[in-house]
């Protein structure tokens, strides 16, 4: 625990400089540089159907790991150029209390209903996904590495659209959809709710009491490395996907976010869409006043906007 110490220290003196993390793993060059070829969906469990859609537990190698995922696929013959696609990105749930088919149901239950395949990835050390847990996604790129792959697999399905193939979020998974998006062209349009979406200066501000408790953890080993961001901007800039915004080159963003959330402060929905303006990228923006971090109050309406963005866009 002191040699850790020790290097935060060191690091917060002289941290790298932007140069130098280009090599992080987190870097947005770095992980444009890498490939993620996904693997087909091979099918793990068969579920009971939905109204009007196949549901099934299937698997994708990502890093060499097998990862889970909930897929549901609409009955029927697809329309011309196969169906549009939906990579949901789940929020934090506690990897050993996170189950395939548990949680956000409603959510995906209304994408399949409105004709999307949808892909819910469990992320590596989720479940009974492979690998060990990253934390989060903020200081380490693995739940991002599994998503692509998603995605990339998600191409190899019979009847999907690979020219319609969004991403929708919540809360971590907003942030995972933000940096996939910045990463690959390939993701045409982005639905986040509750989004952890703020650049990392404000990151640290808001979320303080997040990861504080390990030296060992992934936040900590990122304050070893960069220091901290006030003291090192630029390197904090060639890691945060809110510095590549320009680069979405018009494919366009939703965002939700509740005034009364106190999980994910509102506060970096706001500066987002700010980023977003600024760069001139398409941005739509709702607000719910006093709702709280999974928009219960508002759930329907919610839902009913994501799906006709997803109509338009995909």
């Amino acid at each position: 625990m002191l040699h850790v110490r020790s290097a935060l220290l060191l690091a917060l003196l002289s941290p790298l400089t932007a140069a130098q993390t280009t090599d992080h793993p987190l870097s947005i060059e770095r992980m444009r540089a890498r490939t993620y070829p996904g693997s087909a969906l091979t099918t793990q469990q068969t579920l009971t159907p939905g109204a009007n859609y196949t549901r099934r537990v299937v698997s994708y190698q990502s890093d060499g790991l097998r990862i889970n995922a909930l897929l549901t696929v609409p009955t029927g013959t697809p329309p011309k150029g196969g169906w549009p696609a939906i990579v949901f990105n789940h929020g934090y749930i506690p990897p050993n209390e996170y189950r395939t088919t548990e949680r956000y149901v409603a959510y995906v239950d209304a994408f399949a209903r409105a004709g999307f395949v949808v892909l819910k990835p469990d992320y590596r050390g989720h479940g009974s996904s492979q690998g060990q847990p990253a934390g989060t996604s903020y200081w380490s790129p693995e739940y991002t590495t599994d998503v692509l792959n998603a995605a990339s697999s998600l191409k190899t399905l019979k009847g999907v659209n690979k020219a319609r193939l969004g991403m929708w979020g919540h809360s971590m998974g907003g942030h995972i959809t933000l940096r996939a998006m910045v990463v690959s062209p390939d993701i045409k349009a982005g639905v986040i709710w509750a989004g952890v979406v703020g650049p990392y200066d404000l990151l640290f501000k808001a979320l303080p009491q997040w990861g504080r408790g390990d030296p060992n953890d992934p936040r900590a080993r990122l304050l070893a490395t960069l220091g901290r961001p006030e003291r090192n901007p630029a390197a904090y800039r060639a890691i945060s996907p809110n510095a590549y915004l320009a680069d979405l080159r018009g494919r366009p963003l939703q965002l939700h976010h509740a005034t009364g959330d106190t999980h994910v402060p509102y506060s970096l929905s706001q500066s987002l869409a700010s980023g977003l303006k600024a760069a001139g990228q398409p941005v739509t923006f709702y607000t719910y006043a006093g709702d709280n971090h999974d928009l219960s109050r508002n759930l329907k309406a919610a839902l009913d906007r994501s799906i006709a963005f997803f109509k338009t866009h995909l």
